[in-house]
């Protein structure tokens, strides 16, 4: 089993480890006000949707022989002290190396719907997501999840 163990440093800063492995990521807390260089939690949360949602396309992909190495994911999100502290949106632009037939797309944006870490969060939380691919790089293609 893996599992990882975060430390707390002092001043809103830690270091979580995965074992196996010994990987490591600085850890720090901007929400309080703090000027950090490390990840906060709330970049691990966000990037860990996008991750999956990522991962969860490229299950697909493997499956339909499509190719989508070099796929880029910019991930950002907002924090709300209404009414009650959380991440009150998210949202991931998937700039698609390809520009895949509208069928392959289709399939590709479903698969990354499926990804069970987005359907984990409260209604309160939006995640919001737009598709590039390398010849529609026009405003189209942004889709609320709905969960």
């Amino acid at each position: 089993m893996s599992t990882v163990q975060l430390t707390y440093d002092a001043d809103r800063h830690g270091i979580a480890v995965k074992e196996p492995g010994h990987k490591s990521v600085a850890i720090g807390c901007t929400y309080h006000g703090a000027a950090i260089d490390d990840l906060s939690a709330g970049d691990l949360v966000a990037t860990g949707v996008a991750g999956c949602m990522l991962f969860s396309m490229g299950v697909q992909a493997r499956q339909d022989e499509l190719d989508i190495k070099g796929t880029v994911v910019d991930v950002a999100f907002t924090m709300t002290d209404k009414p009650f502290p959380h991440m009150d949106n998210i949202t991931l632009i998937f700039h698609m190396p390809r520009n895949y037939t509208p069928s392959e797309r289709e399939k590709l944006e479903k698969a990354a719907g499926r990804c069970p870490i987005k359907a984990s969060f409260r209604p309160e939380t939006s995640i919001i997501v737009k598709y590039n691919y390398v010849k529609d790089q026009s405003s189209q293609g942004w889709h609320g999840l709905e969960r």
